[in-house]
Order: structure tokens, then sequence, then C-alpha cells
């Protein structure tokens, strides 16, 4: 057994020793081998030494040969910019990290373990963390306002999962659901995807239409998804429920089962919201993302007879309730603060422009584009 520094570590090495964070939580199990990803979360939780057992040759230098390395691990621990806290109620002057740090970590972590999904199987542990400090922060978050600062053109499918998690948690808040659910449904969001690991690229970045038999196999994902979480621990029969049925509506028109509202779940019909709201507000590589107001009243109009209506009005409510004073664009290029919210009309407030007030509610070919940050 040898004791090495994470800053000499490279894949391919097996842990004697179980790794813990500086808080306790689980990171890695004993006899893991690590892969690259896995030396990226290591550092990004500041641990600097790890147990191993043989070594593969010159796949790492001994703790007795890297005294020189000291400087070059304490500028490795700057990865994680932040110390670790997994319960939601620690203060956060405790932590020298931010929302959009924690946010990008996590993107980070599920753009490289998805690759990997079918050959090693989903880091859950890794992800339950690093999603566990993401909602540390979860005040910070503004469903209707937020943008991902690093979104290239062909991450959607990992922002789109982080969005529609961090989503599903603060709609089942806000829906009255015990505390015991709300993770769950993160996780529901988190990984209501993850079946597009196994479907053919070109389908699934095709900017054109899809053909009858590659719509056919876009479909499958949902079936892909359950299965690849069947035997996933840490998640409830609910999380795998969702990667099945967050394309069922609730008229029975859906897909794969064309299941009507009794038989699908209730984290299966928060990921529908919030799925659909992620997928038409985030830009795409082949389109830009549409205005968030503009989805709101889409989903709306969806409500009836496709999505769960509760669920909906719940949703629109609590995501526009706090913009009085918010500065926005409209869609002919100006810029106004809101000044009133009819709560009847979300969607439609009053904007100031230019000591003007324009009621959108009345001028219905106008419509709000963005939220200026």
């Amino acid at each position: 057994m040898t004791s090495v520094s994470i800053v000499d570590l490279k894949p391919g090495v097996k842990l004697v020793k179980s790794v813990y964070t500086p808080l306790g939580g689980l990171l890695f199990h004993k006899d893991k081998v690590l892969l690259s990803r896995d030396l990226d979360i290591l550092k990004a939780f500041l641990v600097e030494y790890v147990e191993i057992g043989q070594l593969r040759e010159k796949s790492v230098q001994t703790k007795e040969k890297v005294s020189n390395h000291t400087k070059v691990a304490t500028i490795e621990k700057s990865i994680g910019n932040s110390s670790d806290s997994f319960v939601q109620n620690q203060s956060s002057s405790n932590s020298s990290s931010s929302f959009e740090e924690e946010y990008d970590k996590l993107v980070h972590l599920i753009k490289n373990a998805y690759p990997s999904v079918l050959a090693a199987g989903i880091p859950i542990y890794e992800i339950r963390n690093q999603l566990e400090r993401v909602i540390h922060y979860i005040k910070d978050y503004s469903v209707i306002s937020f943008s991902p600062r690093l979104l290239n053109d062909y991450d959607y499918m990992y922002h789109n999962a982080v969005l529609c998690a961090l989503s599903s948690y603060k709609l089942a808040q806000w829906s009255g659901l015990p505390p015991k659910d709300w993770m769950q449904s993160a996780f529901a969001g988190l990984f209501h995807d993850i079946g597009n690991v196994k479907v053919d690229p070109t389908i699934l970045h095709k900017p054109d239409s899809l053909t009858t038999s590659e719509i056919e196999e876009m479909q499958q994902h949902t079936k892909y998804g359950y299965q690849l979480l069947k035997n996933v621990t840490a998640i409830n029969e609910g999380v795998r429920l969702a990667a099945l049925q967050h394309h069922e509506k609730v008229d029975g028109t859906g897909y794969p089962l064309r299941v009507q509202s009794n038989m699908i779940h209730l984290y299966s019909k928060i990921v529908g919201v919030v799925d659909i709201f992620h997928a038409m507000t985030l830009n795409k590589a082949y389109r830009k993302g549409q205005s968030p107001y503009l989805v709101l009243e889409q989903i709306y109009s969806e409500s009836f007879g496709k999505l769960d209506p509760k669920l909906v009005q719940i949703f629109i409510k609590k995501v526009t309730e706090f913009n009085n004073g918010v500065m926005v664009r409209l869609s002919n290029d100006q810029i106004g603060e809101i000044v009133f919210s009819n709560h009847n009309q979300p969607t439609r407030p009053m904007v100031s422009v230019s000591n003007n007030i324009i009621n959108l509610e009345q001028q219905r070919h106008l419509y709000i584009v963005e939220i200026i940050k």
C-alpha cells in the first residue's frame, strides 16, 4: 500500500482504501480503479493523498518522492475553490465558492460521466455529492433568468440535465412535497434523458426534421434510460420512472407507453414541465433559445390535456412572482422595467419604457425576449 499525492496520480490505479471528503462524505469505494474524470473529482474535493495498491509502471510517484510538489498540489487545490458542504443550512459564509462555480462543476462531472455510463455505470455517489453542493446555493438560482455562462454548442444535453434537476427540486418544494422527495425529484430531472447515451449521435444532433424511423429511435431513449437506472442505488423507483415517462401526456397521447395521468408518476409530471421549459429556452447548436415568457405561455397551453395543470400553474406563478423591478428587453428591442404583474396573466406584465407604460396583456404583438441582469 502506497500513499500517493493527487498531483502525481494517473488513470488506471486501484484504491486499497476508501476515499472521503474533508467533511466525511464518501467519494470512492475501496478497490475502485480510477479513471481520468475521477482524478478531476478528487482535485475538486480538495483530497491531497490516496492509498493505492499495485501500481502500473510509471503511473505514479510515491509520497516520499513528491515532497517538492507541495506547492503544485496547493495550486491544484484551487480547482475545487470551495470547502465541502453537503448540509443545506450550513452558512454560505463558510464557503468561498458560488452557485455558478458549483453549477459548472456538476455540468463538467455529468459531461465526463455520460460517455462511460455504458461501460462503467453511473458514478452516483460523486454525482450526488456535487448535486448537493449546487443545491446548497439553490436560493441563488432563478429558473426564469439564470443563463449558463459556459454553454458550448454541443453541451446542451448536460446543461439541460442540471437545469432540470434544479428546477425539479424547486417545483417539488413549491408543490408542497415532503423534503425526502426534493432530492429524488432533482435526480429525476438530472437523469431523465440519460438514455440518450444509447441513441445514434447523428440523430441526437440532427438539425433537420427527423424521419419516421429516426423519431422511433429517438423515442427509445426513455426505455434506454429506465434500463440504465434500473440497478443504480441512492435513487428510488420514481426517478427511474421519470426517465421512462417524462414524455407521457396526461391524456394518454405521449410515449412510450401512452399511459394516462393516473399511471404517470409525480416525478415524471414534474420533469415533464421543467424539461419543456429548458428544452425551449436553452440555446442549441442549430437554433437559439426562445423567450422564457413565450415558453411559459406555450407550457400553459400544453396544460390542457397534456401536462399536469396544477403543476403548470404552480410553476408559472412561482417563476414569475418576483419580477417587479426587473429590467427586460421586449420583442421590439426596447428596454424597460417590469412595474406590475397580474397574477392572472403573469407572463404579460406592465413594463415601463422611457416613462411610458406598456401593458403586454393588451399589446399582444409584443412580448419579453429576455431578462437583463
